[in-house]
């Protein structure tokens, strides 16, 4: 693999994450469970899918072929997408959806963190304007878990039950391969399983606000997102996204 197929890949991979992650937060609006929060989520799901234009962008520029963002978004199918498995996942209930929010942001704004530091100035530049975003993201989710795992005795179990449900996914984000390998050793990407321990602190910093409690170990991790081998609900979170371009193909406004 080409340093040039590297960069592709990589930036593809960021760009899956917010794009599948922000289609997942959108369905929340105008379902919210106050006004103040719905806008909240609203703003949160414009910020992921600006930070997928960015890295579609110059994922395009990168491989040379001419295609656009709204090429990598709406005209590849499910198995050409690389996304963790954590981001695809239906959203569940409202505590779901900020577990899930919190557990990836907190791996998002350490990447980020990281990717500023990049030899690659495109990089490096969406890195920063990113960060911002995804801190406030961190913030945000984060004041929910605490506000919920500290509270009523229903919103501490349904707190304890997205842990539960969601923490066999967090393993997805410290995998590494050629592509992180090859891009961190010149200086363009950060090694992913270099970040665990400090995600894990800025976790169990949050978890114990909330008086939860991290998983002990577990057998079954899931895996493969990377490979592009996904659950059965990303093909129908496809569906909806990416059907009018597929129904109109080169339709613009």
């Amino acid at each position: 693999m080409t340093q040039q197929e590297a960069l592709f890949e990589y930036c593809l991979r960021i760009g899956d994450n917010a794009v599948i992650l922000g289609q997942r937060i959108s369905e929340w609006s105008g379902h919210g469970p106050i006004l103040e929060e719905d806008i909240a989520m609203s703003n949160m799901s414009l910020d992921l899918i600006g930070q997928a234009r960015g890295f579609y962008t110059y994922a395009g520029a990168v491989e040379g072929k001419g295609r656009s963002e709204d090429d990598l978004a709406f005209l590849r199918d499910e198995r050409e997408f690389h996304n963790f498995l954590m981001v695809e996942q239906p959203n569940g209930d409202f505590g779901n959806t900020m577990m899930r929010s919190f557990l990836y942001g907190c791996f998002a704004f350490l990447q980020f963190k990281e990717l500023m530091k990049s030899k690659d100035e495109t990089v490096s530049g969406l890195a920063a304007k990113s960060l911002k975003e995804v801190t406030y993201h961190v913030r945000h989710s984060g004041d929910w878990i605490v506000r919920l795992g500290d509270g009523t005795e229903e919103s501490h179990q349904r707190m304890e039950n997205a842990v539960e449900e969601l923490w066999s996914y967090t393993n997805e984000l410290f995998e590494t391969d050629e592509v992180i390998t090859s891009l961190t050793k010149v200086g363009i990407a950060c090694d992913h399983a270099a970040l665990r321990d400090e995600w894990m602190n800025m976790v169990q910093q949050i978890f114990s606000k909330a008086t939860l409690q991290i998983p002990a170990a577990t057998t079954y991790q899931a895996t493969g997102g990377l490979k592009g081998l996904h659950s059965e609900h990303l093909g129908h979170l496809l569906a909806e996204m990416q059907y009018l371009q597929r129904t109109h193909p080169g339709a613009t406004w």
